[in-house]
């Protein structure tokens, strides 16, 4: 087998988004300053940095400023300042404002598109001497012969779905560094083989997730407020499921509308996506969307386990920044100005490294240290206790979380723990079916018009980057015990259960895959996983 190629830098980073992007910057600032070579490389799977980025998204600019202060005469897209908070609690008719809680005010943050904040991101960091390859998915990590980090490897070009090389086959290209950052996102594939590998989950609690449902919509100028934030609890989730609504108004009539449902839900018959359609029924939320365009849909899982579930940041040759590690603030809805946090702040304990300024050449310990004394610990700290409360029911936690910011300010004596999603699906017979409404092709849609809007786009003939342990195991167990529960949390319709010739099977369909991946998450039996498909596959988000 020939050799692959390959390329020599002094830090690779995994992944173009906020925290990935904020590290390079910063490499490239300090060597700069100290007038020092460094050579850093940025590799994104999406087809260009932004194209699978999604979020609200409200951002806090502290980390912005620490890294980019001028970043108003650059032209950074942050065109809407909040003007307005609205927290509500809906019942099924009614919508009852509530007292938005101190962590959730928004005042002097900033509604934007996550991408479009990532794309001028990827300019600066261009500008400052960083190499960005957009379209080639990081599918490999290398290893010296001394078990450290030495780098990642791109996943093929032009394989079959046998995996047999097709007539454009291309080898991937090896990457070597002497420090490979991971920001791969939520649950990413090599993260998840670095902390294995490394036992970096070893005496933290287990990561536990939501998956956010967004749409991004033009609406009527009569109806555009610029600047207000509402978020929603309560309806339509029980006060058992965790759960709760966003919508933004931003730029020229647009407002982003989400949904985010934890994957610690218990019924197997819950799809969240079909929560959004159905929140957007709602009298208190309809009427804005009438007679407006849906421009754009996406999903994407998020790290919410906080506090305690942050993993050990550092291994030889290498460490993990951003919703990699978990750094979402989730009693403020935000993570990019942390995530960002720890990617300026990684890359100063990096350069130490480089530059022999810390005793340990090989991994960067001084990374989580510093980040130890900066605001992103404390501020995770006080929060720590709001999510795992939530076990406890809506109202319940809501009181707790009073108790907890106004009474205790974060600094209670104990700390509340989380358990694995997966493992709070209950059997189907012990849950009541959930009878969703039918689109109206107005405001409310099917999952494939949806995937549509996604742009999403794959190869087809690859091998499927959605993976089965045990090939039996959906029909055996998931299809008999927990109602083929992949049909419900899949928001893209790729999991479909298909009788033929008398036997059931579950069908596949990768090429809708928007990458939010829920399936490597919530499956009871940890039968799934998802792995890098060919670069550039995937969603083409605008404006998301």
């Amino acid at each position: 087998m020939p050799e692959r190629e390959s390329m020599d830098f002094d830090v690779v980073i995994v992944g173009g988004g906020p925290s990935g992007l904020a590290t390079a910057i910063r490499l490239r600032q300090i060597a700069i300053d100290r007038d020092v070579e460094l050579t850093v490389c940025v590799l994104e799977k999406g087809s260009e940095v932004g194209a699978h980025i999604l979020s609200g998204a409200v951002v806090e600019t502290r980390a912005l400023d620490e890294l980019l202060p001028n970043w108003e005469g650059l032209g950074a897209p942050l065109n809407t300042p909040v003007r307005k908070d609205r927290f509500v609690f809906l019942t099924e008719r009614r919508a009852i404002p509530f007292i938005t809680p101190p962590q959730m005010h928004n005042q002097g943050n900033y509604i934007v598109s996550l991408g479009n904040l990532c794309r001028w991101l990827c300019e600066q960091a261009e500008a400052l001497g960083v190499e960005v390859y957009a379209g080639f998915a990081a599918s490999e990590v290398l290893y010296d012969d001394m078990g450290a980090v030495r780098g990642v490897a791109t996943g093929d070009m032009g394989r079959k779905k046998d995996g047999s090389k097709g007539p454009n086959f291309e080898f991937g290209m090896e990457l070597h560094a002497t420090q490979t950052v991971f920001a791969e996102g939520c649950r990413g594939s090599l993260t998840k083989q670095l902390f294995e590998r490394y036992d970096l989950r070893s005496g933290v609690d287990p990561q536990v997730y939501g998956i956010g449902i967004k749409e991004l919509w033009e609406v009527d100028p009569a109806k555009h407020h610029p600047g207000l934030v509402t978020h929603t609890v309560g309806w339509p989730m029980d006060l058992k499921t965790y759960g709760g609504s966003f919508q933004y108004h931003f730029d020229e009539n647009l407002v982003s509308i989400g949904f985010v449902v934890g994957l610690d839900y218990s019924n197997p018959y819950l799809s969240p996506f079909e929560e959004l359609q159905r929140f957007k029924t709602h009298p208190a939320i309809r009427d804005t969307f009438v007679g407006g365009t849906r421009i754009s849909y996406g999903a994407r899982a998020i790290s919410a386990g906080g506090f305690q579930s942050i993993p050990k940041l550092t291994f030889p040759g290498g460490l993990i920044v951003g919703d990699a590690a978990g750094f979402l603030n989730v009693p403020k809805i935000k993570g990019t100005h942390t995530g960002m946090k720890s990617g300026i702040t990684a890359a100063e304990a990096i350069f130490g490294v480089l530059q022999g300024e810390i005793s340990n050449p090989v991994e960067a310990n001084e990374y989580p240290e510093r980040l130890k004394q900066s605001w992103v610990w404390e501020e995770l700290y006080r929060e720590r206790n709001i999510k795992p409360s939530f076990h406890w029911g809506l109202i319940p936690a809501m009181i707790y979380s009073g108790i907890d910011k106004i009474l205790l300010r974060g600094k209670a004596p104990w700390t509340l723990h989380h358990r694995p999603d997966h493992l709070c699906v209950r059997p189907a017979a012990n849950c009541k079916p959930i009878e969703y409404p039918k689109p109206d092709g107005l405001v409310t849609f099917d999952k494939l018009s949806s995937v549509f809007l996604s742009n999403t786009n794959h190869e087809e003939d690859q091998p499927c980057h959605l993976t089965l342990k045990d090939e039996a195991l959906p029909v055996a167990l998931n299809f008999k015990k927990y109602a083929g529960l992949e049909q419900q949390y899949c928001p893209a319709g790729v999991y479909e259960y298909v009788e033929a010739e008398g036997k059931m099977g579950l069908q596949i369909n990768a090429q809708n895959c928007v990458h939010c991946k829920t399936c490597d998450i919530k499956d009871p039996s940890q039968n799934i996983t998802w792995v890098t498909p060919e670069g550039s596959g995937g969603p083409n988000y605008p404006n998301m």
